[in-house]
């Protein structure tokens, strides 16, 4: 079995839902190497996480953003951890939600993404810094 594995570190993104399936590629250009296997993302941060999803229209991204700050509203009242400002624990619950890891087979040396996904990192925060994640390509 061939294993490989990196830390990247994105650019800082505005808050929303952004495509990084070529940032990923890029990164690790020895998925080609494996004929039958997994990629694994995994963020090492709370506030921010992975999905996959629609890779064509950027509304959708824009839809996503919206929605969720309809069903994790800033300013509820109930929270207590707002030490960083009204976006935080609403960052923490998103991140949640979504998750911080994602999974995606290898084939033939290439992700096996259907023809209309890709890969978000979603930012759940309105003044990020840079984000780091975990890539890890391994199969046969």
């Amino acid at each position: 079995m061939k294993v490989f594995q990196k830390e990247i570190q994105l650019k800082p993104y505005s808050r929303g839902f952004h495509l990084i399936t070529e940032t990923v590629l890029h990164a690790i250009p020895e998925i080609e190497q494996i004929e039958v296997g997994q990629l694994h993302l995994f963020i090492k941060h709370t506030s921010a996480s992975l999905t996959i999803n629609e890779n064509a229209d950027y509304t959708v991204r824009t839809d996503f953003e919206n929605h969720f700050n309809v069903l994790v509203p800033e300013h509820a009242p109930y929270y207590e951890h707002t030490y960083e400002g009204a976006d935080d624990m609403p960052a923490h619950i998103k991140a949640s939600l979504l998750g911080g890891s994602i999974q995606v087979p290898i084939t033939s040396g290439r992700l096996n993404l259907g023809i209309w996904q890709g890969i978000y990192l979603c930012e759940h925060r309105n003044h990020a810094s840079s984000r780091n994640l975990v890539v890890t390509a391994f199969g046969v």
